[in-house]
């Protein structure tokens, strides 16, 4: 094989693994109603197999890179496949929901590893040249799971049962597995350094206390306990910071928070994704449950979003040199929060062209928004800091996503029995975590006017793949 041909496989390989974790990202939503009947739960019930698999991705992903050097990027990119597979089978296989929790865990377990592993083999492997146009290549994939994933996810309940929109992984890794045999460079593995175990435990602990607390039933007996769960959450991440002093290479250096817009971006993106976050396990809730759509057909709503979307990415470069990276998220937060509203305004008389039109421009907004916002995050980081700072924001993607999810569930939880009406629980619910989005907008003012290339500079391409 060329070297030619074997960079290209390379990159269908790492592609496959993004899709797969993507399209596992969106496909679960529009299955949830179906999957809660199966279980014999509320739909509502069924955040924390979201909340569990997202959950477990932030917790691992900084461990990814020490792996791949510790026992060889081919053998862990190997094993993360396996496992996610693995994952997948228990899920279909699940009888219970406390069981399918257990399964997303662990498919979150080799998903945390696919991306960060796949994009570290390219960097291992392509020229510096070669590696922008690599990793566009790879973003593609990412791309291509939103936009499938709720469709497909609804034909597949609606055709066959909830339990394919598992079991479609197991062909589709089984040839990502044949494929990493054949064609990955076989990098061994190194003398990698020490990793901070001590330091990525007291900021999982962290996000574990956290997002039980956010998650805890709104209840006289149960305040206590969400109370407690808030304070070991700050205790944990209060303890970080004495220890991160102490120790020479600590997971995240605290040196990443002198860079000013590295600490209002992670704020701006924290609080921007709850509330964007929110949207894709609500809306198909909302679809099925209240407007009475199929599966299918709620899949099929969603896809005017993520095509929108990839649309929208285009626009990024040249708004952002024309105004700026404060003012574009300025506008542009306003411009998501305000769509996130609006769907408080949808119900069964909602003409399906107006329903259409919130998507896109939500769709379209928050496409340009997340990669504004990764852009700006980590421009200004040092060659040397890039990588931590990198995992340190990606953990907060993941961290965000399922706290969306916990806190827009649990609002029409709270909502719908105070008012008893889950229409009402719905609508007021969009409000709030639209609110949440548009909060990020006074956030993003305090972003430094004079960071380097903030007029000039194009979006990173490792960004975009975020999301």
């Amino acid at each position: 094989m060329t070297k030619r041909s074997s960079h290209t496989a390379l990159l269908w390989i790492v592609a496959a693994g993004f899709f797969m974790q993507a399209l596992d990202t969106t496909i679960v939503n529009t299955a949830l109603p179906s999957m809660a009947t199966s279980l014999h739960v509320s739909p509502l019930a069924m955040q924390p197999i979201v909340v569990a698999y997202t959950l477990t991705m932030a917790m691992l992903t900084p461990a990814s890179g020490w792996l791949a050097d510790r026992f060889g990027t081919r053998r862990v990119y190997f094993t993360a496949i396996l496992v996610f597979v693995f994952g997948s089978i228990c899920c279909a296989s699940a009888h219970t929901l406390g069981q399918l929790v257990l399964a997303r865990v662990l498919q979150g377990l080799g998903g945390s590893m696919l991306l960060p592993i796949g994009r570290l083999a390219v960097l291992r492997s392509v020229s510096s040249e070669q590696y922008v146009s690599a990793l566009a290549f790879i973003s593609v994939s990412g791309q291509l799971g939103p936009i499938v994933g709720p469709t497909l996810g609804g034909w597949l309940v609606q055709a066959i049962s909830w339990h394919w929109i598992f079991l479609i992984n197991v062909p589709i890794g089984a040839v990502g597995l044949y494929a990493v045999q054949r064609f990955l460079p076989p990098h061994g593995a190194t003398q990698a350094p020490p990793f901070d175990f001590a330091g990525c435990g007291l900021l999982s602990l962290c996000m574990i206390a956290f997002s039980l607390a956010v998650d805890t039933p709104v209840e006289m007996h149960r305040a206590a306990w969400a109370a407690g769960l808030f304070v070991l959450a700050l205790v944990s991440a209060l303890a970080y910071i004495p220890y991160a002093r102490r120790r020479r290479n600590p997971l995240f250096k605290l040196a990443l928070f002198s860079e000013p817009n590295f600490s209002v971006g992670l704020i701006g993106n924290l609080l921007c994704r709850i509330g964007a976050s929110a949207v894709p396990f609500l809306l198909p809730l909302l679809m099925q449950l209240q407007l009475g759509y199929t599966p299918l057909h709620s899949g099929l709503m969603m896809l005017p979003a993520a095509l929108a979307g990839a649309a929208a990415k285009r626009w990024i470069a040249p708004l952002v040199r024309r105004y700026g990276y404060d003012t574009f998220l300025l506008v542009n937060t306003v411009i998501v929060g305000a769509s996130i509203v609006a769907f408080a305004l949808i119900s069964r008389g909602t003409p399906v062209a107006v329903e259409i039109a919130i998507l896109m421009v939500f769709g379209a907004g928050a496409s340009m928004q997340f990669a504004a916002m990764n852009s700006v995050t980590l421009k200004g980081l040092s060659h040397e800091d890039a990588g931590s700072g990198n995992s340190l924001f990606s953990m907060v993607q993941m961290l965000a996503i399922g706290l969306g999810v916990s806190i827009g569930g649990g609002l029409v939880n709270l909502f719908s029995a105070q008012w008893g009406s889950a229409a009402l629980g719905f609508r007021l619910s969009f409000v709030c975590v639209g609110v949440i989005t548009l909060m990020s907008a006074w956030v993003f003012r305090h972003l430094d006017e004079d960071v380097p290339g903030a007029r000039t500079a194009r979006p990173r391409a490792a960004a975009s793949t975020g999301r």
